[in-house]
């Protein structure tokens, strides 16, 4: 008789990622080192208008992304905010094409619409009329700024978890900061739930294109939020969401003065700092009042929420420099040290090719660096083969 013998598959064996050279374990990187880098390089993009700039960012972003994204679903919505990105342009070149302001004797005609008059009152703008290169080309630089500092908040929420991120706020910002991350996280969810209610109806062959999809798709997409909506409330409503705090009311005074008073003297600072001719106590002094009473009422407001942390995010060398790169980044281009400043801003007249300055290329090349500085992320967990049934000879 033939014997029967089991042979179990061999577990994966998780391991660095194939592009790690067995070098670097995977981890997931602290989502607030992926916040500030992506804001710092948000800050850097305010500072320059130069579509060569611009357009080096966008390659860095998706360098990054495609590098260091995990398969988590909210790591799949980036090229949603590439779409956003888009509109976005759109947006901004068609509204300056229709309410022209007029050209100049140097501009390039292109096309002309129809002219609508308007009151006297609304001197200055007009509706139609001809368009010129030059307009739309400033007009187009304009979104695009706009654009890639939407694509750096999208990067952020492609490789962050902002779930995460709510571990490392400060006791007396529980509430608030729960608020802030179900809406930040609202555009990955929808994000999700698009991608699934898409692979649902290709599974039942659906084949409908255009507005006739977009009938077919909005309403499960609304009614999976929904759910998932309620899901969410009555899971923190299980975990003690909403009960009533502890402090008493002279302490809840004492943090709201504490905050408010903060709070102003931080604007005082900012703006003692941006205006050459303001009194010096408004700069550095004020902004270091605001810092300390801020600091004083999170400490006096936290007291009162004990919280516990399950396996809390490690914040390591790795999370330094992807940080540290990013905001050197933005530094370097609001400096202004080793190059022109009106080639961050170049102009279109006359109508020429734009220079790339080498400093601000180079720390915009600084900032990518975080597509090596930050760990491998985990690879895929590869599914268990089931056990297998030999038979061996007598």
């Amino acid at each position: 008789m033939p014997r029967t013998t089991t042979t179990a598959a061999k577990p994966p064996v998780s391991g660095p990622a194939p592009d790690t050279g067995g070098r670097r374990l995977p981890r997931t990187l602290h989502p607030v080192a992926w916040w500030i880098w992506a804001l710092a390089l948000a800050t850097a993009v305010s500072r320059t208008n130069n579509p060569l700039l611009l357009f080096l960012v966008l390659a860095v972003l998706g360098y990054v992304i495609t590098m260091r994204r995990t398969e988590a679903p909210w790591a799949r919505g980036f090229k949603y905010y590439l779409y956003l990105a888009l509109t976005v342009v759109a947006i901004r070149v068609t509204f300056r094409a229709i309410f022209a302001t007029g050209i100049t004797p140097r501009d390039h005609f292109l096309f002309s619409l129809p002219h609508i008059p308007t009151p006297d009152w609304y001197a200055g703008i007009q509706l139609g009329g001809p368009v010129s290169l030059e307009a739309l080309l400033s007009a187009a630089t304009d979104g695009l700024r706009l654009a890639c500092m939407l694509c750096c908040i999208g990067a952020a929420n492609t490789l962050a978890n902002p779930k995460r991120a709510l571990r490392v706020l400060p006791g007396a910002l529980y509430e608030l900061g729960v608020a802030v991350t179900v809406s930040i996280s609202v555009a990955p969810q929808l994000v999700q739930s698009v991608q699934r209610v898409h692979r649902a109806k290709r599974l039942r062959a659906g084949r409908s294109k255009g507005l006739r999809a977009l009938r077919g798709i909005v309403v499960p997409v609304l009614e999976d939020a929904l759910e998932r909506s309620l899901r969410l409330a009555a899971a923190m409503d299980s975990r003690g969401y909403g009960r009533a705090g502890t402090a008493t009311r002279r302490s809840r005074r004492a943090t709201g003065a504490l905050m408010l008073l903060g709070m102003c003297g931080l604007c005082a600072g900012a703006y003692g700092l941006l205006d050459a001719t303001a009194p010096t106590l408004l700069g550095l002094p004020a902004m270091g009042a605001g810092a300390l009473l801020c600091f004083a009422g999170l400490r006096l407001g936290g007291r009162r929420i004990t919280r516990t942390t399950y396996r809390p995010d490690p914040w390591r060398a790795a999370e330094w420099a992807v940080a540290g790169c990013g905001v050197l980044s933005a530094v370097l281009l609001f400096a202004g040290v080793g190059f022109n400043a009106a080639e961050l801003n170049p102009s279109i007249y006359p109508l020429s090719w734009p220079t790339l300055p080498l400093v601000p290329a180079a720390a915009i090349l600084l900032a990518g660096t975080a597509g090596f500085l930050a760990p491998p992320p985990a690879p895929p967990a590869r599914p268990t083969v089931p056990a297998q049934r030999t038979e061996e000879p007598k």
